[in-house]
C-alpha cells in the first residue's frame, strides 16, 4: 500500500514553521544571506518536508489514531519556496500482533527525491467514529 500528498511550500509555510518551531535559521527566513550558502537561496526547513510525510501518515495511512514510534530522515537535497513536494508513504510490514507498521518514507521535488526514511509506527486499534 502507498500513499501520497503534492503540495507547494509557500514563503508562508516556511514563516509559520518557524515561528513554531523556533527555527529562525537565515538560511530559511533571510534571501541576502542564504545566497552566500552552499544552497544559493532560501531553503524550507528540513523538517517541514518531513512535516508532510507525518501528514501521510496520520492523515492517510495508516491514518487518524496512528502513533509514531520513530522515524529517520535522510535529507538528500533542498526544498526551495515555490517547490512542489510529493510525500510519499509505502508499506514495508505489518506486525498484526504488535498493531506495528514499519512504513519505507520519501519526498520529492520533480523526480529529485529529497528525503527518504523509515517509520515505525503503531496503527490504530479501531477505525475512528
Amino acid at each position: 500500500m502507498t500513499r501520497h500528498l503534492l503540495k507547494q511550500i509557500t514563503d508562508d509555510d516556511i514563516a509559520l514553521f518557524a515561528r513554531a518551531s523556533s527555527d529562525r535559521n537565515p538560511v530559511h527566513l533571510d534571501d541576502e544571506y542564504a545566497q552566500g550558502t552552499m544552497f544559493k537561496g532560501r531553503i524550507a526547513h528540513g523538517m517541514l518536508t518531513a512535516g508532510l510525510v507525518s501528514a501521510v501518515i496520520g492523515e492517510q495511512l495508516p491514518g487518524h489514531g496512528t502513533v509514531y514510534l520513530s522515524q529517520t530522515l535522510r535529507f538528500l537535497g533542498p526544498v526551495r519556496p515555490g517547490d512542489s513536494v510529493r510525500a510519499e508513504v509505502r508499506v514495508e510490514a505489518i506486525d498484526l500482533a504488535r498493531r506495528r507498521v514499519t512504513l519505507a518514507t520519501s519526498a520529492s521535488v520533480g523526480n529529485t527525491v529529497v528525503l527518504k526514511g523509515e517509520a515505525l509506527v503503531l496503527a490504530p486499534s479501531r477505525v475512528p467514529a
